[in-house]
């Protein structure tokens, strides 16, 4: 058992929500064109400096002979591009003439080159794996390759299966500019065995009281059970993704509307303080240095009894030549407090960087890798749990994939549609983003802050000490934004 909850931090009353009219009337995702000059600015100057790793390989010779072209694809070395990367042949024998080489690489090592290579009109790549947080931004400096032409002349390429908030956040100006791999929100997954032995019951739509609830009673260390798992690694991809969610539920934000801003706010401490309590009494051992990988570990190998995490932890969780707790689980939608619904939304899109010099070869591999045919191959060749998640809606009327998701589906898919700053936040903000803020400085902030929490739920600083040094760093970038102090 876990030590005891402690009272929540009482907060001053609510202002009534704000209309969110005003920011109704473009897409999520999308950025105003007076921020568009300062937005390519920021991003060009912040990340001059990163330098590229060599190519690695991939299939292919990768020098190209005769009428044969070589691409270079930039990827994020996860299980889904891993598969396509063993599936690549598929492609070989349909695109004799295209060679294809990879370059894959960690999360933030890939963020990082990928990055400094567009910005700066470097051209090393072809192809490059990007989000909807890149999107947005890189399309208006015209960084990226209008894809609409490409998609209207795919036979059966059908962008209307898109999930629509994914579709919609990877849209700038009515044209997509990315295309998503896959997608995702977040959910909770947990082991529905213990739940049942311990004489629980978890709602479909948990609050954050319920989860403590439940992992204090269900925490074990010394049997080798944690209560619950959650990310504590420094990183604005890493803990800041699911720890931005609990600050919107809680009331909190990054920025007020007049670009005030708002770490030290009593929302923002209470939704930290909760956080990191949380992880520090009855979390998994080594919490602060707990990325994605580590927590699908933890649980996969049962020893956690509950995740909060992206949705796209299924693939991970229900296969059954990695996991352990196959057949064991349930899934109910992310914990709230103030709010209706508490996710995010993110998809790892493939796009054509306009430096490209083969774009009709790159639109092609990408075609193929996010085609509703491919889905079909990764079933048929590697497993229906191995289907990349969230990015079509057809993927849940195949038949295999339908009987083995039937538990999970319903939450994914309600997730993606609610993840909307409406439905999650208690406040207009002037940023897009809900697990992040759409600015090119937010990578930089968000690596200090995540750096910050991190110390916190190590225990080498309070949550106050780690709150006053992020509020200094979300400072610095607010001048940028007009906000004078």
């Amino acid at each position: 058992m876990g030590r005891p909850r402690p009272p929540r931090t009482s907060r001053p009353p609510q202002p009534p929500r704000r209309s969110r009219s005003p920011r109704a009337s473009r897409p999520p995702g999308t950025i105003s064109p007076s921020r568009r000059s300062v937005l390519g600015a920021g991003l060009t100057a912040g990340l001059a400096s990163a330098g590229l790793a060599a190519c690695g390989s991939g299939s292919g010779s990768g020098s190209g002979s005769g009428d044969r072209e070589s691409i270079v694809v930039a990827i994020v070395s996860n299980p889904q591009m891993q598969d396509a990367i063993s599936l690549i042949d598929h492609f070989t024998e349909q695109h004799p003439d295209i060679d294809v080489r990879f370059v894959s690489l960690p999360e933030n090592e890939a963020r990082a080159k990928i990055t400094a290579s567009v910005a700066s009109g470097g051209g090393e790549f072809d192809v490059v794996m990007i989000s909807n947080y890149e999107t947005p931004l890189w399309a208006p400096n015209g960084w990226l390759t209008d894809l609409e032409p490409y998609i209207a002349k795919t036979d059966g390429y059908q962008p209307d299966d898109f999930v629509p908030t994914i579709k919609d956040a990877l849209t700038v100006d009515g044209s997509m500019y990315s295309v998503p791999f896959y997608g995702e929100s977040a959910f909770l997954v947990y082991r529905e065995d213990l739940f049942e032995e311990a004489g629980l019951e978890m709602p479909a739509h948990p609050s954050w009281d319920d989860l403590r609830s439940f992992a204090s009673t269900l925490h074990d260390p010394e049997g080798g059970m944690s209560g619950i798992a959650l990310r504590g690694l420094a990183g604005w991809g890493e803990n800041l993704a699911p720890m931005s969610t609990v600050i919107n539920t809680f009331g909190g934000c990054w920025f007020d509307m007049e670009w005030a801003p708002s770490l030290d706010s009593p929302e923002v401490h209470d939704a930290v303080s909760m956080y990191v309590d949380t992880l520090r009494s009855y979390g998994q051992p080594g919490a602060a240095t707990s990325g994605f990988g580590e927590c699908l570990t933890q649980f996969s190998q049962g020893n956690a009894a509950m995740w909060f995490d992206a949705s796209s932890m299924v693939s991970g969780v229900e296969n059954p030549s990695s996991s352990t707790v196959v057949g064991k689980t349930g899934y109910a939608l992310g914990p709230t407090l103030e709010t209706p619904y508490a996710g995010w939304l993110y998809a790892w899109s493939l796009a054509i960087p306009e430096t490209s010099q083969k774009k009709d070869a790159a639109w092609e591999f990408i075609a193929w890798m996010t085609h509703p045919d491919y889905f079909q191959l990764v079933g048929e060749e590697l497993g229906w749990e191995a289907l990349p998640p969230g990015s079509r809606l057809s993927t849940y009327e195949i038949p295999e994939y339908a009987e083995l998701s039937e538990n999970y589906a319903e939450p994914t898919l309600d997730s993606m549609e609610n993840a909307t700053q409406e439905n999650s936040m208690t406040q207009e903000v002037p940023y897009d983003g809900l697990q992040n803020v759409v600015v090119p400085e937010f990578q930089d902030l968000g690596t200090r802050v995540g750096q910050q929490f991190s110390a916190a739920i190590a225990g080498q600083k309070s949550v106050d000490e780690a709150l006053e040094q992020s509020q200094g760093f979300a400072e610095s970038v607010a001048r940028t934004y007009g906000w004078e102090g």
